[in-house]
């Protein structure tokens, strides 16, 4: 493939992502706008990888979780972001994305998840974030679908939602409007050596893609990826999640705003769909749907919003999210030259999306990422990464015969 000289005796790009998400979208859209001549390789059809079965909650109030400052910083700056980084991108695009700014209401259903959430409140109050605590009679003049027996709830009016697959889809739109490239049906199946660089990658059927930086943008896949040598694959490994999707019989949506209890989360759509889940299993890389998945999902939804029970049972997907062992993304330069990392969002890659799009931009263009990124620097794993074989001593082995290629 052929495109502007880089560093390297080779035609190509500035960069190549490996993975098609929603986080390799938007850090080559956000790039492309920078000027940057950018590549996106997918196997799949966006949506993809974890993006298909997103709820796609911008929920950085009502998802706080305790112990997590550093997450909940990068949280709250990428919220800030999501309201000019969607009206730009529907307009650079001409596609919606499904945005809704509706808010969030946080039940508790008995005394015992009261006290948590009584709790978490406080800690919200704390940090002079936005939640009011309601009474049932209140919360149920927000969602008059709420089950009659509950203690209370938390208002969140902050947060938001998106449809992340019309997200991606928008993206991937506006990414070849800004004369970025997109190519799905797309297999990596190596990585372009130069000495100790890495200077592009070997996939199929497209061939061989040179570019300045290698960008590893494929969620639970990232740190499975047998072309890199061991201390450079990220530690991600993939956890399980099942959601289910409804839709309505009648006319009215069963509510208007995101809806969640400690068990279960309820995310509607435009159109009246509401998104339901989420399961959370450590099972490799197992995408099962579960009769007991779903099972536990619509008795869980059900003790909240009663009135799912006349809705038509839509879909059920699984999906893996990329987890990391502090909960923090990985983005930032990896561990050999010409390799950067955008992976490890676990929970909250939609969220994360546009911060994200933006440190990886400015990591390609050589300039300072978002403050609120600092954290997500993969070398503070540096220290406890395994290196048992030197980077040529991994070739060699990989030479020995073919490895198969998963993802």
């Amino acid at each position: 493939m052929s495109g502007k000289s880089g560093s390297h005796s080779h035609e190509g790009f500035d960069a190549v992502f490996v993975g098609g998400g929603v986080i390799g979208l938007a850090g080559a859209w956000r790039a492309a706008q920078g000027g940057a001549r950018v590549c996106v390789l997918e196997r799949a059809e966006p949506p993809a990888g974890a993006t298909d079965v997103a709820a796609g909650m911008l929920a950085p109030v009502g998802e706080l979780s305790f112990g997590e400052p550093e997450l909940l910083s990068m949280m709250l700056a990428a919220a800030k972001l999501w309201p000019g980084f969607v009206a730009e991108l529907e307009a650079a695009s001409g596609e919606g994305a499904g945005y809704l700014a509706n808010g969030a209401l946080v039940v508790a259903l008995d005394r015992d998840e009261a006290g948590e959430l009584r709790r978490r409140h406080e800690l919200q109050q704390e940090l002079g974030l936005e939640t009011e605590w309601l009474t049932p009679r209140r919360c149920r003049g927000l969602e008059p679908g709420l089950t009659t027996s509950f203690v209370g709830g938390v208002h969140a009016p902050g947060d938001a939602s998106v449809d992340p697959r019309r997200l991606a889809l928008a993206l991937a739109a506006a990414l070849r409007a800004a004369g970025g490239e997109l190519h799905t049906g797309t297999e990596v199946v190596d990585g372009l050596w130069e000495g100790e660089r890495l200077v592009g990658v070997r996939a199929a059927p497209v061939g061989d893609v040179y570019a300045d930086a290698v960008v590893l943008c494929n969620g639970a896949w990232s740190g499975q990826t047998p072309w890199l040598p061991p201390e450079a694959r990220p530690r991600v490994r993939p956890v399980k999640g099942e959601v289910i999707e409804l839709k309505p019989r009648e006319e009215g949506p069963v509510a208007s705003r995101n809806v969640a209890s400690e068990r279960v989360y309820l995310v509607p759509r435009e159109d009246g769909r509401l998104v339901v889940g989420a399961t959370q299993e450590e099972r490799g890389f197992d995408t099962t749907v579960t009769a007991g998945g779903v099972h536990e999902l619509l008795r869980e939804a059900y003790r909240v919003l009663p009135d799912i029970a006349e809705m038509e049972l839509a879909g059920m997907i699984a999906g893996l999210r990329p987890g990391t062992p502090d909960n923090l993304p990985i983005v930032g330069r990896g561990a050999v030259d010409g390799l950067v990392l955008a992976t490890g969002h676990f929970r909250n890659g939609i969220l994360l999306a546009p911060l994200t799009g933006e440190a990886v931009a400015a990591t390609l263009a050589g300039t300072d990422p978002p403050a609120a990124m600092a954290t997500a620097d993969p070398a503070r794993f540096a220290a406890a990464e395994p290196n048992p074989m030197s980077l040529v001593a991994q070739r060699a082995t990989k030479d020995m015969g073919p490895v198969e290629v998963g993802r």
